[in-house]
Formats: C-alpha cells, structure tokens, sequence
C-alpha cells in the first residue's frame, strides 16, 4: 500500500508541474509522442503503483478465503460467496472510477480549457471481509499437518516428477520430500487452466481500448448530459454488480437442486461459461461495429471521423453484457479454483494468477494488434487497425479474427478441464 500512495504521489507531481506534462494535442490522434525525463517519469509513477497494488492484489483473495472453514459444506459455500462478492466489489470500485472520476477529469478539462483525454478503466482492487469467521488459522495448520503426515507415497500423476523422491539427488539442496513433489505437480496441472483463461483478458483489452474509440464516434448523450466515451467501461460494470447476487442467491441454489451438488456449477464449469460469453461478445462486437459503419456510410460520414453519427453509443452496451458476465464466471470461478487447489502455503501464489492472466492478456493483446497491422498491411494495402479514421479500419474483421481465437482456446479448454481431477473428495464437482 505504501508504494501505491508513493505512486500517486510522483503522478501527481508530473500532472501539476508543467515542465513534466507532455505537449497539448491538437487532436487525440495527433498527440506527440513523449520520451526523456517525461516519459521516465510517468512510467516510475506507474510502475511503483502497479508494485503496491500488485502486492495488495496477491493476498486479498487468499486472506479473505481463508477465514471460512473448508472442511465442512456450509463453510465451503460461505466461501464460494466471498469469493462472488469480492468481484462485485472490485466493480463497484471500478464504478466509482469510470463515473466519478471521469467526470471530473471531464470537468477540469472543461473549465482550464485543456484538451479531453480518453482513460480506459479497468476494475482495479476493492476489500470485502467476511463478517463471520467460521474457522481458526490453528485448526487449517493441524489439518495441513495431518495431511502432510498421512502422504507417504507420490501419486501416479505425472509420475516424471516421483524421480525426485525416488533416487539420490545430484545435491542435497536439490532434495524433495513427498510433500513438495505433489505441491509441484499440483501447480504444474492447474497451469493449463490459467493459459485458457489469458484469451479472455486479450478480448477485454481490445473491447475496453477499440469500443471507446467507437463511442468517440457515435452519439454519447442520455438526455441532456454527454456522457465522455472513457465512461464506457460502466456498461460490464453495471452488469456485473447486477448479475453477482442474482447468481449467487438465484442461479446456484437452482443449480444445487438441479445437479443435487455441494456447489451447483463447479469451478471449471463456471469459468467455461465465461470463456462462451467471451466469444459472443466478440461476435456481437463484430456485428455492432458493421452496422456503426453502415450509419456512416448511409450518413455520407465514412470519410469524416470528427463528425457524430446519428448512433447510440448504447449499441456499444450489448457486446459489454456478455463481456462483462464473462468476466464475473471467469475471475470468480478462477480465484476460487486456484484457491481450493492449491497447496494452503501457495494460495496467495496461486490465487495471483488470476492477475498475472490479466497482465499477460493484455500484453498479448498489443502483441496480436501488431501482427494483424503487420500482415495486412502487406503489398501496399492498408492495415486493419491503423490510420487517423477509425471509419476506414476493418475493426469487425479483427473482431471476427479474435472470435474465431477464442473459439479455439475454448476448444484446448475443454481437454484440459475434461482430464482435470479435483483434490480432496469431489467436493466441485
């Protein structure tokens, strides 16, 4: 927390000493680039913040999954809803920045008369305890201790690793008890599931980056107030504060009755629901990036992006829904599986993951944008995603292009999942 708030701090004083600002844009796609002592300074102010939250993201979910008691099926629920409600906190916290915060950088820059900057929001940390604690740290301690005592023998899962139980190794800081080896072989078999799910975070980065350059384009006013495209991100936060209680207070006790499981929709099913939402919504985004672009031809603005289509920005809301339901199943189901499998001494490690799946995919994402524009701007044609118009890109084939990924992804998913064993006594199941 202490290098978040040194963070802010070196933000802040680039934002008010002028030396430190880059050069005023003449329009948002022709801003200079900046580099030097300006550019140093952002990234260190960036990059300490990201240190302080990073640390605070990596042990929240597993501190707060760790106050219920596991070993019985009241506790284990009680911690499927922690985990739910952690989600829907972090969007309320992301509500407050899409919203409140926006709209007053919106206002600042309106009365010193400075030139709109659009932000893409990402739902950042919020806390959410348990109000009763069922189970001590003392009893989990005792119960992992008999566990360890009662593992004598590897098991036959990836019985490559047993040969560091089974022979003298070449050093003795080299040598393994039984315990870690199956520690090993637990992280080693969840890692699969953590690949499927860095797809995903691509198509969150494309949505969350391209739908406000969309919105820039198309009509943003709810009655008398213009609502800045940076707003954007409001939609799947919306939905996902909505849609957290109705699926934990509707949805899982019908699918407890339904399958007569302890947790009505196991782990890997929810994030497989996810990964489904993830490609409609990519499919949805194609499909409402055509129709922006026949209002712009039919409104002779194809050639002319400054103009305001006569277009709801609201068709822009139906590609969030499924994105941000994706992102509820995926990051809530994620959290809780790398908690429940892993080793208690590696949950904060595990339960990590989830964010390290969220970095990766969003540098993926800038990774595949490059790709597209290096391939099809071959032989003199004009790349997909390039360009001073965003009329003239070929956004809805790049959408079609990062559907048909993460059809594929889902595909690798399901082999993965389906070959997946749980721990203990089938309790996800």
């Amino acid at each position: 927390m202490v290098f978040a708030k040194k963070g802010l701090v070196i933000l802040t004083i680039q934002a008010r000493i002028p030396s430190l600002k880059p050069p005023k844009c003449d329009k948002f796609t022709t801003c200079e680039e900046v580099s030097g002592g300006k550019a140093a300074t952002l990234f260190v102010g960036l990059y300490v913040v990201a240190l302080g939250i990073g640390g605070i993201k990596g042990s929240l979910a597993a501190h707060g999954g760790e106050q219920f008691d596991e070993t019985t099926p009241n506790g284990r629920k009680q911690r499927s809803t922690f985990f739910n409600y952690f989600v829907f906190c972090l969007a309320c916290g992301a509500l407050i920045a899409v919203t409140f915060v926006v709209f007053v950088a919106a206002s600042l820059n309106s009365c010193f008369g400075r030139n709109s900057v659009n932000v893409v929001v990402r739902p950042s940390n919020a806390v959410v305890s348990p109000s009763n604690p069922h189970s001590g740290r003392k009893e989990i301690e005792e119960e992992t201790e008999q566990a360890i005592i009662e593992t004598e023998k590897p098991t036959h899962t990836l019985k490559f690793l047993n040969n560091a139980v089974a022979y003298e190794p070449i050093h003795s800081s080299l040598e393994c008890t039984v315990e870690q080896v199956e520690d090993v072989k637990i992280v080693l078999k969840v890692l699969p599931i953590f690949a499927s799910t860095i797809i995903l975070n691509c198509c969150l980065a494309q949505l969350n980056t391209f739908s406000v350059e969309q919105a820039a384009t198309m009509n943003t006013k709810l009655g008398s107030l213009k609502v800045p495209p940076a707003s954007l991100p409001i939609f799947p936060v919306v939905f996902i504060i909505i849609l957290a209680p109705i699926y934990d207070h509707i949805i899982i006790p019908y699918a407890r009755k339904a399958t007569k499981s302890e947790m009505g929709i196991s782990h890997l099913q929810r994030i497989g629901i996810g990964l489904v939402l993830s490609i409609i919504a990519m499919a949805v985004a194609a499909i409402v990036e055509v129709k922006r672009k026949n209002v712009a031809a039919n409104s002779g603005l194809l050639d002319d992006a400054t103009k305001q289509l006569p277009i709801t920005f609201f068709w822009i809301a139906f590609q969030f829904l499924f994105l941000g339901s994706a992102d509820l199943f995926t990051l809530a189901g994620l959290l809780e599986f790398l908690f429940s499998e892993a080793p208690i001494k590696m949950r904060s490690l595990a339960t990590s993951l989830s964010w390290a799946s969220l970095a990766i995919g969003y540098y993926l994402s800038s990774v595949i944008v490059s790709i597209v524009n290096a391939t099809t701007g071959r032989s003199n044609h004009r790349p997909w995603l390039s360009g001073a118009n965003i009329n003239h890109y070929h956004l809805e084939r790049f959408y079609w292009l990062m559907c048909v990924l993460s059809g594929l992804n889902f595909l690798q998913y399901l082999f993965w999942a389906i070959k997946y064993k749980y721990r203990g006594n089938g309790n996800n199941n």
